[in-house]
C-alpha cells in the first residue's frame, strides 16, 4: 500500500473519529437536555398543584365565613323550635367547621349536610310555602360512601334559591333534587323567580367561587348550567364520579 493511500486512510478515519464523537456529544447532550426538561416539567407540574391548592384552600375561607354567618343569622328563630331542629342546626354547624376542612367528603355526607341546611333556611319561610326535595339515590351504590365531593358543594345553590326565590306568588316553589345515577352525582335546583326583582345582585361571588372549586378539583370531569324559563330559574349540576376517582387514582 503506497504512502498516498495510507495517507488518505488515515485522514479518513480521523474524520470518522471526529464524526463519531460530534455524534455521541450530541446524543449526550440531547439525553441531558430530555432528563431536564423532565425535571423541569415535573417542578412545573408539583408547583401549579400547589398553586391550585392554595386557590382552593382560598375560595373555601371565602365560602365558610359566608355560611357560617347566615347559620348564626338563623340561630334566634331556631332557638324557640323543637329540640330536633336544634340538633339540625348543630349538624350544619359542625359540618361547616370541620367536615367541609377536608379535601373531599361522600355523597351521603354532602347530602346529610344538604338536607340540615335547607330545614334551616326553611325556618324564614311560611310553612305552607311549596318545597319540594327529592333524594333519588341508592343508599347501596358502591360510590354513595366515598370521599369524591368537594365539601359544601350543595351549599350555594340552596343559599342562593332561597334568597332569590318569589315568596309572594301563589305559584311560587322551590325544587332540590339529588341523584346517584350510572356513577355520576345529579343535582338541580330550581325557583320560582320575581318577574321584576326588587333588588340587584351585587358582584356574583358566590358563583365564581363555587365554579373555580370545580373546576379545580374536577377539570373536565363535570358540567355546570344555568338557565331561566318562565321565570323559573335553574341550576344543574352533574359530576362524573367514577371519571373522577380514576384520575385520582392515575395521579396517585
Amino acid at each position: 500500500m503506497s504512502t498516498t493511500t495510507l495517507c488518505l486512510l488515515f485522514v479518513l478515519v480521523f474524520f470518522i473519529g471526529l464524526a463519531c464523537g460530534a455524534l455521541y456529544q450530541a446524543f449526550f447532550k440531547k439525553n441531558t437536555l430530555q432528563q431536564q426538561n423532565a425535571r423541569l416539567k415535573k417542578e412545573l407540574e408539583d408547583i401549579s398543584g400547589k398553586i391550585q391548592d392554595i386557590e382552593l384552600t382560598q375560595s373555601k375561607f371565602i365560602l365558610n365565613p359566608h355560611l357560617f354567618k347566615n347559620t348564626l343569622n338563623s340561630i334566634q328563630s331556631y332557638a324557640f323550635r323543637t329540640h330536633q331542629s336544634l340538633e339540625r342546626l348543630g349538624g350544619v354547624l359542625d359540618y361547616i367547621l370541620y367536615d367541609s376542612n377536608t379535601e373531599l367528603v361522600s355523597v351521603q355526607e354532602e347530602l346529610e349536610f344538604a338536607r340540615n341546611f335547607i330545614d334551616l333556611n326553611k325556618i324564614k319561610l311560611n310553612p305552607l310555602f311549596d318545597i319540594r326535595v327529592k333524594v333519588k339515590i341508592d343508599e347501596h351504590h358502591p360510590l354513595y360512601s366515598q370521599p369524591l365531593l368537594t365539601p359544601l358543594i350543595t351549599a350555594y345553590f340552596i343559599e342562593n334559591a332561597f334568597k332569590h326565590a318569589d315568596l309572594q306568588s301563589p305559584d311560587a316553589f322551590i325544587s332540590i333534587v339529588f341523584e346517584l345515577k350510572d356513577d355520576h352525582f345529579y343535582y338541580t335546583v330550581s325557583n320560582k323567580i320575581l318577574k321584576h326583582p326588587i333588588f340587584k345582585e351585587k358582584g356574583g361571588i358566590g358563583k365564581k367561587n363555587i365554579e373555580k372549586r370545580l373546576d379545580i378539583t374536577y377539570k373536565d370531569s363535570y358540567k355546570i348550567d344555568y338557565f331561566t324559563e318562565g321565570h323559573v330559574y335553574t341550576a344543574y349540576l352533574k359530576i362524573n364520579l367514577i371519571e373522577f376517582k380514576s384520575k385520582m387514582l392515575d395521579i396517585g
